[in-house]
This record gives structure tokens, sequence and C-alpha cells, in this order.
């Protein structure tokens, strides 16, 4: 054994996937440390408390955790139950981390600013394997470890508001009236909604749960108004598969919006691209282009910038990373979640061989991994996890042993070509595909509002998207 051996391996970020990660490097004895930038398990989940995921708790649980958790005697939920944030962090996440073999092993409060490799920057090659990763907190501590394994996600880096990747001139100066994902529109944050006028940007899931609370509310205070905006020419992506839905609640949260928006109480704008903003009388002015190119004004009192989020890859910019430059994955990755070509379910089993950079021994995962892809579920993340502890621990034939079963619906998909015609999504006939396993859960896979009431819903009115769920 090598003194790099007995060195512990780093988790960045105690999220679903950095805890699984912890939960899997104790079942290999393999010594780790997991640090939360957060004062809490679940930090970023936690802002999200009020949301309701779409599938139930049998598919939240990684299996490692799930070991460990039934070792100590933990009474699982009711595994058919839909939870919301709330209930992963409080019944699942925050027992996980108390758990002894966990939270000797978890430092909260503990913000990593930078990762290199001890004495040697990017450009230092001889020795480079040998060399511990040094890892720099925000407070000046420094920390050796064997291997970095990042599952700090992408909350914290949200998608600006502006078309072409850049923010929209006046999104600085007009930050106070701008919201980004998931507001709680129904609770805490209703007094910023109620009888005004909100502009929801964004085809997402986030966008969706948001849209339905603010129908909600309008229903409910007069003077409310509710604006949709999308840059593609139809919404058939965010109404989703509907009925084929392989999450039954997924595919309802779709059809209800396509109700509201049929029935004129969401006010849907297509083929439109945020070009300035201007704070004007204590509101907006938001000035929007069009497909054609013509500009219209609107104002509003509030934006919900529902646009996504992206990787900050900033804290490893000594090391030697191998980044797609269109994706922000990895290259073996990227074409594999590619969201021009692929939705949720349909992206293939991945592990440790496509999360790997020229830097032996750091792996970013869960929805870091994923770059700019909106197509992570957390399935996918605790799959990835299982693999990259086994190369670690150096099971390799357990490593390479992925296995992956989605649900197969198309809602994640990007591509703009046209789906609407037959029984097929995205080239699967969702009648005769069977309902697979997959988590759709953070903002990516998409998070259900609560409450929401799984109704039999009314056939789409003629001219509709009619399971089309592929196009954008």
């Amino acid at each position: 054994m090598t003194v790099l051996d007995e060195l512990p391996v780093v988790v960045i970020g105690a999220g679903p996937v950095g805890l699984a990660a912890a939960a899997h490097l104790h079942e290999r004895g393999l010594p780790f440390l997991l640090l939360e930038a957060g004062d809490t398990a679940g930090a970023a989940v936690r802002q999200w408390s009020h949301v309701r995921v779409f599938s139930p708790w049998r598919y939240n649980i990684d299996p490692a955790a799930r070991r460990l958790l039934d070792k100590s005697g933990w009474v699982a939920p009711d595994l058919d139950a839909l939870p919301t944030g709330a209930e992963l962090t409080g019944d699942y996440l925050q027992p996980l981390a108390e758990l002894p073999q966990l939270k000797p092993h978890l430092r909260y409060s503990a913000r990593v600013e930078a990762i290199s490799r001890l004495g040697l920057d990017r450009l230092r090659t001889a020795g480079r394997e040998h060399a511990p990763f040094l890892i720099r907190l925000a407070d000046g501590e420094e920390i050796l470890a064997r291997a970095v394994i990042d599952a700090s996600g992408t909350w914290g880096t949200p998608n600006v508001l502006g078309a072409s990747g850049l923010p929209a001139r006046g999104e600085t100066e007009a930050a106070s009236f701008l919201e980004h994902a998931l507001p709680d529109v129904l609770g805490v944050d209703r007094d910023r909604f109620a009888g005004r006028h909100t502009l929801v940007v964004g085809a997402g899931h986030s966008a969706a749960n948001t849209l339905l609370s603010l129908a909600d509310l309008a229903a409910a205070t007069p003077g409310t108004e509710v604006t949709w905006a999308i840059r593609s020419a139809s919404p058939a992506r965010t109404y989703g598969g509907g009925d084929a839905d392989a999450l039954p609640a997924r595919g309802a949260l779709g059809s209800r919006l396509r109700e509201h928006v049929d029935a004129g109480r969401i006010r849907l704008l297509t083929g439109f691209s945020v070009q300035t903003l201007t704070p004007t009388g204590g509101r907006v002015a938001v000035v929007v282009r069009h497909a054609d190119a013509g500009e219209e004004p609107i104002v509003v009192d509030r934006i919900i910038a529902a646009t996504g989020f992206r990787p900050d890859h900033s804290i490893a910019s000594e090391l030697r990373l191998d980044l797609d430059p269109i994706m922000g994955a990895t290259r073996a990755l990227a074409p594999l979640i590619d969201p021009n070509e692929h939705s949720c379910g349909t992206v293939p089993p991945h592990g440790v061989d496509e999360l790997a950079h020229p830097e032996p021994g750091y792996y970013a995962v869960g929805m870091k991994s994923y770059g700019r892809a909106p197509t992570f579920l957390m399935a996918t993340g605790y799959e990835q996890v299982r693999s990259v502890v086994a190369a670690l621990a150096g099971d390799w034939d357990a490593a390479r042993d992925v296995q992956l079963d989605l649900p197969e619906t198309g809602v994640c998909n990007s591509n703009p070509a046209e789906s609407t015609g037959g029984d097929s999504c995205c080239g699967t006939t969702a009648a005769t595909e069977p309902a697979s396993r997959g988590l759709a859960t953070g903002i990516a896979g998409g998070l259900l509002s609560t409450p929401l009431n799984l109704v039999t819903l009314n056939a789409a009115p003629s001219g509709g998207q009619n399971g089309g769920c592929c196009a954008s």
C-alpha cells in the first residue's frame, strides 16, 4: 500500500448522489471525507422543499444507502408514495447523514474553493499520478486526498435569462425583479406574486411546475396574471408524453399545463427571446424578439428565469479535464446524453470509463457530470457512483458492469424534430414498451408541484399536440 492509498477519497456535496457515494465507499472499506458547503445534508434539495418529485420512494433511494439504513432500524416510507423535497431530506438524506458509518466523515460549511495536485500545477506531468490531490477550502484549510468525487451539482449556477447564452441587456440591473427556478409561489413567496403579472421564461419541468402554481394562485387572487415564454415554436416538449409517460405524475403535469394554456388562463408566447430588461415605475419592461425578428415590449412585475443550469468547473481549473466543447461533460459521455439526440430515458448505461478525465482519480458525478444537458435522472447518478467507487476499490469487473433501466418518454429531449405522428416517442413505441424503472428528480429531471391530483383528462383539442413528446 502506498501513502496515496492511505489518504481519503474526498466527496464534494452531501446531496443524494454525494451521500450515495459515501455509502458505497463505506461498503468498500475505503477511507473518505464528505465536504458539504451548506449547513445540512441536502442543502440544495431543501431550497425546493415545497416541490414533489415524480417518482415513488422506491426509486429515490440508493441501494447501498438503503442497506446501511436498514441495518440501523430505519423505518422506510411508503415506497409507492411521491415525496416532497422536504420529505426527501427529512426522511432519507438526513437520517443517512446521521448514521455512525457516515457522520464522523461529513463536514458542513466546508466550501471547496480549488482542487489541484500537491506541488504540481496543470503543466507538470512527471510524478503526477503519484501526487495527492490538494483541496483548498474557502477558509484557507487544505486537505489531501487520494481521489475526488465531485457531486456538487449545478444548483448554484443557473443559466442566464438572455438569448444566445449571454445575459440580456440590463439583466444585472433588473436583478431585483428576477426569480430563479421554483419559488414557493403558493407558500412563503406568495406575496411576491399575488395580484401581480409574472413572466415565466423556460420550457422545462421547473417552468411547468411554477406555471401550474401561478395558475392556482390566479384562480384564488384577482389581478394575478401569468405569461409563459418559450424560445421554441411549440410547447410539445413541455407537455410531454401524457398518458404514455412511464411516470404518471409527470404525464399529468404536462396535460394540466396544456389545459390552462388552451383555456387562456396562461398566455403562451412562442419563438420568444429576451433582449432587454429595463426597470420602470416599480415594474420591469421586457423587450422580446420573436422568430420573425420583430420586437415587442411587455411590462411585468416579476420574471421567473426557469432556464436551466450549467456546471461550474472553475474549482478544477488546475486539473487536466477533457470537456466536450458543447455539453461541458466529458467527451466520452457527451454524445450519450446530448439532448438533441436523447431523452432522459434513452441515455445508455455509463460509468467510470465515460466519467474519467486525463486527471486520474478525479470524477464529476451527478448533475454536474451532465454539463448543460438537462436530461439527468437521480438513478443515473446512483449508478455512476457505484461504478466509480468500484473502480477506486480496484474491482474493475463491477465498475464496468453498468446497468441502467430508465423510463422512456422523450420529455427531456430538446430535438426540434417533429414527433407528433403515430405512436412513436423518440423512436420507441410507448404502447408496447413496458414501464421502466428510474427516478425523475432534480430540476432537469422534472419536479412536481404539490398538490397535483391525477385525474382523467379530456382528449387533446383538435390541432393540439397529442402525445408528441419530443418536439420543442
